[in-house]
Parts: C-alpha cells; structure tokens; sequence
C-alpha cells in the first residue's frame, strides 16, 4: 500500500516525557497537567442557560440550509463590529477555528518551499500545518531579556526571496508577550518596504495584563493583515469551531485576497451553520461571563506569580502561560516533574526556545496549581 511522503513524515516515536505519561495513566494516577491550558476542564464554561437559547435559535435559523462562502452574514457582522467595525463584514471569512486559519493564508499566499517567517520561541503546530501545506517555516527572534520584544532587526535579516508572509502572535504562545505600538508599526515598515503580508494571530486577544487594550497590527499601515482570531479562547468554547479571517490592508490586495479566500471556502463549506447562527448571540449574550472569564485568568496569573515568586522569569503581558528559565537540564527536569510530582509541564525546546525553560500554562484549578507551582519553583531554584 501507497501512502505519501508527507503521510510518512507525520509518524514519529513518542518522545520519553510523553511514554511516562501514558506509563503513569495507565497506572491510574492522577496528573496535574499544566499543559493543554482548556479552562473548561476548570469550571469556566459559557453559561449554559444562555447557550441552550441562544443554540435553540440558531438551530431554527439554519433550518433550511442556505450555504455563504464567507460565512453568514450576521456573524460577520457581529465579529465587525467586534473590531468597531473598523474592518467591513465583506473583508470577513469564517473558519472552522484558527488551524484551519493558518492552512488558509498558507496555502493563499505561498508555493511549495516558499518560506513563511514565524517568531521563535515558535508553536508545535506550525510545523504540522506548514507541511500540509508544503511551505518552509524560518525564524525570527523574540529577546528574553528585553521581555521578549521582537528582534526587529533580526527580522529584517531573515527576509528572503521566497519569503511570503511574517507571522505575528500577540499575545504570544507561549511566552505571553504583547507587542506595542511602536514595534506593530516598525513591523509595518518592514511588511511594506518587502511587499509582504502579516498574518495577526490574536486568539489571547481579550486576556492581557497591565495593558487596556491590544495594539493590532490592522491599525498600522501594513499594506495587506490577516487578522486570526476565534470563539475558543475568548468564550471559553473550542466546541463552537469557530474561527475568522479579518482582511485588512490596501483595497487591491485585500480584494484579491478575499476573492481567493471565497474560492477556497466555497470548495469545502466546513463551518457549522448552527455555530455561524449562533455567532451574534454570544457576543451579545457573552460579555458579563468574558468579565467574570478575564477575572479568573488574571486571578490564576497572579496565584502563578506568587508561587514562583523568586525566580527570574519574564512576567506574561497576555495569555495563558508562563515561560520559566531554569538552571540546569529542561528535559531532566520536566521528567522529574512527571516522575515524582505527577506534574505535566513541557521543555523549552518543544517551543524552540533556547535551554533551559520549563513551559507551563497558569490556568488551572487554583489549589492543586498552587501545590504546582511550589514543587516547579524548585526546579528555578535548581534544588
């Protein structure tokens, strides 16, 4: 039997941190995982009166099934006015979530081995959807002792003739940095002066720390943003699989752009109509639980705080993680971790981040996260 050479390259041997999990599962041990960062596992869910109601009218909504290539209207209209409708309904695509938001723009904007520039420390993810797509992913740095501030310099310098698109993250995963103003629009400068796009991926966009509200890369003059977001983080509802493309930018690009983004959705259609109905309703219906959702992250950031109070660490400006240098071996130390504490955090270097880093989501239940975080800030310590 036949199976491709990108088939082949998916399967690969569990690494040793994950065969103790499955060892210790398979025990029936409990295991405090600070890794997936699904605050539904945690008592954080949309409240459920409201969702069955708001379901229950888009069920009838979507009775009869009247397919848009870009997604209902009344969610783009909702998720425009999300952006003060900065950015028209008509420059909105919707997606079956973020993934599926990346595949896009790759496959839109970029030939196979044709290069896409993405931050280091970067994201697992990446690698498996710039494969799919036969891209080539290249690096730029974010500066640990500059609060991980893009290296704009740097990433300039790794521009190249096949260069076709600059990824953004902000708030970034996993180190929780925020870019500001003046970065956004050095940026800008960069994407204009190459004739390159950005893909803004904001899925941390409503939980920041210490900042009102998000500088964006839509407000720059950036000749052409794809601007990623989605209802997973923002209302605590991965289940939804909704997502969104905001096209922003120069009036020919951005028409071209989404007159290819149609085409490609027409050809699978794949976001649920039940979800698109229900769109309006959540944001309408979702703001006093964002609140309460945003208070209870910015809760469990500050429990975090606390507990590894001590340890230099660059304090997260958004998101859900913590990125923590350590003193001594990051694999040695997560294994132990395991091992001993039944407790999940992950190396630096699934995150390409130069040794030694524990990385570790912050939002869990607060009392077994509290005991947590005492037995990792060992590991800071190098006891």
């Amino acid at each position: 039997m036949y199976f491709s050479s990108t088939a082949d390259s998916l399967h690969a041997p569990k690494n040793p941190l994950y065969l103790l999990l499955d060892e210790i599962r398979r025990d029936g041990r409990h295991v405090t995982d600070l890794v997936r960062g699904n605050v539904n596992e945690h008592g954080i869910v949309f409240p459920p009166e409201d969702l069955n109601d708001i379901l229950r009218e888009a069920a009838e909504a979507a009775r009869v099934y009247r397919p848009d290539s870009f997604g209902q209207e009344t969610a783009r209209a909702a998720i425009s006015a999300y952006y003060a409708a900065r950015i028209p309904s008509g420059q909105i695509l919707l997606t079956p979530g973020t993934s599926v938001s990346y595949w896009y723009c790759f496959k839109l904007l970029a030939e196979t081995d044709d290069e896409i520039l993405t931050p280091q420390p970067s994201y697992p993810l990446f690698d498996y959807i710039a494969k799919l797509c036969g891209v080539r992913l290249t690096h730029y740095r974010l500066r640990e002792a500059e609060d991980w501030a893009i290296d704009l310099e740097h990433l300039e310098n790794q521009i190249s003739t096949r260069t076709r698109a600059i990824v953004l993250i902000s708030p970034h995963n996993p180190t929780g940095m925020t870019a500001d103003a003046d970065t956004l629009r050095g940026l800008a400068g960069i994407a204009r002066r190459h004739g390159l796009p950005i893909i803004s991926d904001e899925v941390f966009s409503e939980f920041l720390f210490g900042i009102d509200r998000l500088p964006r890369a839509s407000e720059t003059d950036a000749p052409l943003v794809f601007t990623l977001n989605g209802l997973s983080k923002m209302f605590a509802l991965p289940g939804m699989k909704i997502g969104w493309i905001a096209v922003s930018g120069d009036d020919a690009f951005v028409k071209k752009a989404m007159s290819s983004l149609e085409l490609m959705s027409d050809a699978f259609l794949p976001v649920n109509e039940i979800a698109q109905f229900a769109t309006p309703g959540i944001f309408a219906r979702g703001r006093a639980f964002l609140e309460r959702y945003r208070n209870w992250v910015a809760e469990r950031r500050r429990d975090a705080l606390d507990a590894l109070s001590g340890c230099r660490l660059v304090e997260p400006r958004g998101g859900f993680y913590i990125t923590l240098p350590i003193p001594h071996d990051e694999e040695t130390a997560a294994l132990r971790l395991l091992r001993e504490s039944h407790i999940l955090a992950h190396p630096g270097y699934f995150y390409d981040i130069p040794p030694n880093h524990l990385v570790m989501t912050f939002v869990h239940n607060p009392g077994s996260a509290r005991e947590a975080f005492s037995k990792i800030k060992k590991e800071c310590a190098g006891v």
